[in-house]
């Protein structure tokens, strides 16, 4: 049997970049919560670009470009009639909750960008485009999102 795992090795972030993230995924969220628009399908996505290191990029059955990785957030927070960002139901009984939501939120969207960050020697220069929002189904199309771009450092 052979082993298909590609043969690369994993770049931790810096304290910097990780800060840089969670300021433009909190920022993204709050837009989202107050204008009314997070839902049980909203989706954190993201595109990240290595500098001098092409790569093909997906699209789906719509033709939209797949992006590298995605979260649901519903996973993490619950839609609220508040327009407010509420921990989601797995964090209801935590009484720190808010703060361990974003703690794991953020856990796992870091350890997704390294790995698509493995690639670069250092992760000077690269650009990681952040989308949240909500997708027409099955066409794909962004019916709202928000989202920042960001060149980490």
């Amino acid at each position: 049997m052979r082993d298909h795992t590609p043969d690369f090795k994993m770049h931790e972030l810096t304290d910097a970049n990780k800060a840089l993230i969670r300021h433009t995924v909190q920022q993204l969220f709050e837009k989202l919560a107050s204008d009314c628009r997070l839902t049980a399908d909203t989706q954190l996505e993201f595109w990240v670009e290595v500098p001098g290191i092409k790569r093909s990029r997906g699209t789906f059955r719509g033709g939209f470009l797949m992006p590298d990785s995605f979260i649901y957030i519903s996973d993490y927070f619950q839609p609220d009639l508040a327009c407010s960002l509420s921990p989601g139901k797995a964090y209801q009984d935590d009484a720190s909750n808010l703060e361990k939501v974003w703690d794991d939120l953020l856990d796992e969207l870091f350890y997704q960008i390294e790995i698509f960050t493995s690639p670069a020697s250092t992760t000077r220069g690269v650009t990681l485009e952040i989308w949240a929002g909500n997708r027409l189904r099955p066409e794909g199309e962004w019916i709202y999102a928000v989202d920042r771009k960001i060149e980490l450092g």
